[in-house]
């Protein structure tokens, strides 16, 4: 398979300032890969390298198997990007925005008006931006980032301002766009909206690439302990305790829930021994690390 893109030992220098530092990798086709960091870990470089906005001051950059810094409108035009902070022509409509960023992409302004209900602005579409709430602004950010139906989608930041439900419509779009095979990046410090919503996690620090995998992967690596929560029958507390050794970690909430930490060793055990109390258990659930724990793990690993 074809890499959409190919990082290979990129530096980038601002004068004594290194941005970014000896990162490598690839992205493919269909995937949806999360991008995380702390402000100033690197971030929207990558995305700025990626884009052919800026060059590397050393490795090489490869995004559908040309510089993109050179890259010409055809590779552009495969491109969708929706930056942190959108800004936008005040004095124009809504509809107007998109059929300059349509046109500058040799594309049909046919498609607008769907693309403008699509993200819940067609009732808006002849309103002046100057009126929009940053919110509505955000969204036709990422309307402008749609336009052609990009292969790669680099989204830095993108669910700010969206209300809650806005947010599960902009997900189902990221599937749609995945379901085509198209491949988006999504930059976002809300970690807990990506966990459920990506494939695979690059997690940069200080301009280094510290973790790269899927979440279950990074959680092999990790070897945090997960959380077993067990549900106990009304006055089987100190039996069940009994049963499972009661170990340091063990907390208890109302006399009817139990909660263990358990390493991976440990996990299979507890599990064998919650199963064997029968009826004194009337459910078990296993919580795994969270991305935010993770991210945490992999960050103190870094630390001097």
């Amino acid at each position: 398979m074809t890499s959409l893109v190919d990082i290979s030992h990129v530096n980038k220098r601002y004068g004594a300032i290194e941005a970014v530092r000896d990162i490598s990798f690839t992205l493919e086709p269909g995937q949806t890969v999360a991008l995380v960091g702390h402000n100033g870990a690197g971030k929207t470089t990558l995305i700025k390298l990626m884009l052919g906005l800026i060059r590397p001051t050393e490795g090489s950059i490869r995004v559908f198997g040309e510089d993109p810094a050179a890259g010409g409108s055809k590779t552009r035009r495969r491109l969708g990007y929706l930056p942190e902070s959108v800004s936008f022509n005040t004095a124009l409509t809504g509809r107007e925005v998109l059929a300059f960023y349509a046109r500058l992409k040799s594309e049909s302004v046919d498609g607008i008006r769907a693309l403008l209900d699509r993200v819940g602005l067609a009732k808006a579409a002849e309103r002046r931006i100057g009126t929009y709430s940053k919110g509505m602004r955000q969204r036709l950010g990422l309307a402008q980032a749609l336009i052609g139906r990009p292969r790669l989608l680099l989204l830095d930041e993108p669910t700010t301002g969206l209300d809650p439900g806005l947010r599960m419509e902009f997900y189902e779009i990221v599937g749609e766009l995945r379901e085509r095979g198209a491949t988006v990046v999504l930059s976002s410090h809300v970690l807990t909206e990506l966990e459920e919503r990506t494939e695979r996690v690059i997690i940069v620090n200080r301009g280094r690439l510290v973790a790269d995998g899927t979440l279950d992967e990074l959680r092999r690596i990790a070897e945090l302990p997960a959380t077993v929560r067990l549900s106990v029958a009304q006055g089987g507390m100190e039996k069940v305790r009994d049963l499972l050794g009661a170990p340091a970690s063990a907390r208890t909430f109302n006399g009817h829930r139990i909660e263990i930490d358990a390493t991976p060793a440990e996990k299979i055990e507890l599990l064998r021994r919650a199963t064997g109390a029968g009826e004194l258990i009337e459910d078990i659930d296993v919580i795994p690390p969270s991305l935010d724990e993770l991210y945490a793990h992999f960050l103190r690993k870094e630390a001097p």
